[in-house]
């Protein structure tokens, strides 16, 4: 499949407001200054009035990314370069900022990339989204990966955050589903934990999703908080003291970059775990059930190929996944000594 014809895959639209037609091959730059009642900061005017003397015909891009720059996140980022190119955008440069899962080193780094000038910002991870929305109001912010819908940060035209779009990643039935499949795997009535990251403004929407997606199914689901990677082993040996048997990951950019740990700290503690991407099963997590995510870069690109063209972010629909991977590691399973059901056997792709 090539980049330009991503929108047979995986996705449909949540309008935030009316679409606007893109005039393919006009280049119109829509520019919006600060006024007296604007919340845009004397940062963002001088952000703008530098971009706006930058040559038209090149455009440079900030990747603000709150994962680390593993082979596989490498992958990701050239696939959304590859299609940006195709897409039309050959003449672009690309500033990259790597959070390495850290959090708090987001902000600074939003920052560096708007004394930059650059002309869009890319990003990875709600935090990373969150960060630069309250960074810049004017600079153009599209997910690649986050949760935007439900967590005030695509309120559509004419909001603090009207300069931010892309791709939401915690659709509803989700988080049902996935308490089903983990429940299915290790036993009806079996309580079940939600691993949140306190410096995720998604977790509490995810935590929210699937306490209500558990009421139905008769689950009990505890909460765990962590803050940093290096509480993984008190927390998931407080869960398994606990008497919990399984765990589902609340999607985040933190949990991602630590996936292997995550893993295996997991397996340590005779955890079973569900995770939201693929990418965490081919590391040692249990079982995934989430979009491929390499539709999201795709997306992310098509997406930043209108804005360049002059396309406002509040009129780019947010889109959410539609078809998603079930995968288990078969490895994993029986380091837990877990028998995996015929009835998972039969939905799942393998792997180990």
């Amino acid at each position: 499949m090539t980049c330009a014809n991503w929108r047979t895959c995986h996705f449909k639209a949540r309008s935030l407001s009316a679409y606007q037609t893109e005039k393919t091959g006009i280049h119109t730059t829509h520019w919006r200054f600060p006024t007296p009642d604007s919340n845009a900061t004397v940062r963002d005017f001088a952000t703008t009035l530098t971009v706006m003397n930058r040559d038209q015909r090149s455009a440079r891009i900030g990747v603000l990314e709150t994962a680390a720059p593993d082979p596989q996140r490498l992958a990701l980022w050239e696939l959304f370069q590859r299609c940006l190119k195709e897409l039309g955008n050959t003449n672009t440069a690309y500033e990259f900022r790597w959070a390495q899962g850290r959090t708090e080193r987001l902000a600074p780094l939003a920052d560096e990339l708007i004394r930059l000038g650059v002309d869009v910002m890319v990003t990875a991870g709600t935090p990373a989204a969150a960060a630069a929305s309250r960074a810049t109001a004017v600079i153009p912010v599209v997910m690649a990966t986050g949760v935007a819908l439900g967590t005030q940060l695509t309120d559509g035209a004419g909001k603090p955050n009207a300069n931010v779009t892309g791709i939401s990643d915690l659709p509803p039935g989700v988080s049902e589903k996935r308490l089903a499949l983990l429940q299915t795997m290790i036993g009806q009535g079996a309580p079940l934990a939600l691993l949140c990251d306190r410096g995720n403004p998604s977790s509490p929407l995810a935590l929210s999703e699937t306490q209500k997606a558990a009421q139905p199914l008769g689950i009990a689901v505890k909460d765990y908080w962590i803050t940093s990677a290096d509480e993984f082993g008190k927390v998931l040996a407080a869960m398994k003291a606990d008497g919990l048997r399984g765990f589902v990951v609340a999607p985040g950019g933190l949990f991602f970059a630590q996936r292997e740990a995550l893993g295996e700290i997991a397996i340590a503690n005779g955890l079973a775990t569900i995770a939201p991407r693929r990418e965490y099963t081919e590391s040692g997590c249990l079982m995934t059930y989430g979009a491929p995510i390499h539709e999201n870069y795709r997306q992310a690109a098509s997406y930043v190929s209108r804005i360049l063209r002059g396309v406002k972010p509040a009129d780019l629909p947010v889109d959410e996944p539609t078809e998603f991977d079930f995968v288990i590691n078969m490895t994993t399973a029986k380091a837990l000594k877990l028998v995996v059901p015929p009835e998972l056997l039969a939905k799942a792709d393998t792997i180990g």
